[in-house]
């Protein structure tokens, strides 16, 4: 049956993201337009038509990352619950194997491309921690919470989520007591949930 014209669309979208970031984490800022165009297996005129610079397939690619990491947000489920499935989606992204190489690809390209670097950056994990805090600022408005500062306490839970995380990801260090991730994700929350009591 022949797939109708949206559905082409997305498919190869989906196939230059999945192929800039597999070249990322090879080449880092290194990989050029048409490889990820060849890898992809479109034309370059296809490639620039949809992300016109590299900067925007990162933005794109961090995007995507966040929608997943935040969904929970718009779930209506009890504070607790959404905390929770948070940190297990920020722990299994992050800390699981073969995870991190992404991470890395990242900090390979920094230097060379901090535009791109930026890009990612406020796309992803920035985006990521404003959503939480506007989330973290209407628990707070409905007395579920206590949250003088939101901005604040959304990066101080996504640290507490990962510990070391992202460092061990970056180094290709293992990642020990990662045997029970529901577990370790409930208990982070819970936590932040006893730091942000009403009063």
């Amino acid at each position: 049956m022949p797939r109708a014209p949206g559905q082409v669309d997305e498919l190869k979208s989906a196939a230059i993201l999945q192929a800039a970031s597999d070249l990322f984490v090879e080449k880092g800022a290194g990989a050029s337009m048409a490889e990820i165009a060849r890898r992809a297996g479109v034309s370059k005129q296809t490639l620039y038509n949809r992300f016109p610079t590299k900067t925007d397939i990162g933005r794109a690619l961090a995007a995507q990352r966040s929608d997943v990491v935040t969904a929970p947000l718009t779930s209506g489920a009890a504070p607790e619950d959404v905390l929770t499935a948070i940190a297990e989606t920020l722990i299994s992204k992050i800390c699981h194997e073969g995870k991190g190489a992404s991470l890395r690809g990242v900090a390979l390209m920094s230097p060379e491309a901090p535009e791109l670097s930026r890009a990612i950056y406020d796309a992803g994990p920035g985006e990521s921690v404003r959503r939480i805090a506007a989330w973290l600022t209407e628990q707070d408005r409905m007395g579920l919470l206590s949250v003088p500062d939101p901005l604040s306490a959304a990066e101080m839970f996504a640290g507490m989520t990962l510990g070391h995380g992202h460092l061990r990801s970056v180094l290709a260090l293992p990642h020990p007591h990662q045997d029970n991730i529901p577990a370790r994700a409930r208990e982070t929350a819970r936590r932040f949930m006893r730091a942000f009591a009403p009063g």
